[in-house]
């Protein structure tokens, strides 16, 4: 890619569907919650009240992982840092923070955020504790005192379906496969680990599903009105 000019050549869209495997929790704002309400609750849309995966949530997620496994992961005083490194794949696939002192490069991926599916099956569901979710209790044990102290989780159960959309956005001068090919390692990462809080107690397993067909747009449709095509020359990895 030129050092002064940053080309789109393509975007590629991958499509498919988030599958809950176990109950699902991703924290949203317990602000208005009545008495008796759970102490944890879920992120919802605000105009239908379903739960929902935000997008950030899961490139968080991918991001995370593929740095851990690649050894680009920093630790600094306790702290996790992401990558400023836009010559490594994962720094140029998922960005850099603005504070960063390396050289600019533009995100190539975007994320998302992943709506329900399948909400009529969970509304007539008739042992969810709150609308489309379930209320699960645990309880915290003091180690000094042991004492019992009960708190509430709400989670998506499983069986959930969110709505699954990746856009890989490829720049002249990137490896279109090695993009594609991270995208994937990152997933199946996901899958092998867990989606929001509390995945070391159980939440959170997930599994991914493709749309048969990757669609790709280049510069010369956008350009040109022309439609969308589907990429041939690319294979979704066996394992994801």
């Amino acid at each position: 890619m030129s050092e002064n000019k940053a080309v789109l050549e393509k975007k590629i869209f991958i499509k498919g569907k988030i599958k809950a495997i176990t109950g699902l929790h991703i924290g949203g704002s317990s602000l208005g919650m009545s008495i008796g309400g759970a102490d944890s609750v879920v992120i919802r849309n605000p105009i239908n009240n379903q739960p929902y995966i935000p997008g950030s949530s899961l490139k968080g997620k991918m991001r995370s992982l593929m740095e851990k496994v690649t050894g680009e992961m920093e630790i600094k005083n306790g702290s996790y840092l992401p990558t400023k490194n836009t010559d490594h794949v994962i720094g140029k696939l998922f960005g850099v923070s603005a504070d960063s002192q390396s050289q600019a490069a533009p995100t190539r991926l975007i994320v998302r955020d992943a709506h329900l599916l399948n909400e009529e099956t969970l509304a007539a569901a008739e042992d969810t504790d709150m609308p489309y979710t379930e209320v699960k209790t645990e309880v915290v044990i003091d180690r000094l005192t042991s004492a019992a102290t009960p708190r509430q989780i709400e989670r998506v159960p499983a069986g959930a379906e969110f709505e699954l959309e990746l856009i890989v956005n490829v720049y002249a001068g990137d490896d279109e496969k090695e993009l594609l090919d991270t995208v994937f390692q990152s997933l199946t990462l996901v899958e092998h680990d867990y989606l929001g809080g509390n995945g070391t107690r159980g939440y959170g397993k997930v599994h991914f599903e493709f749309d048969d067909k990757i669609w790709f747009k280049d510069k010369d449709a956008y350009l040109n009105n022309k439609p969308m095509q589907v990429l041939v020359d690319y294979q979704i990895p066996e394992g994801v």
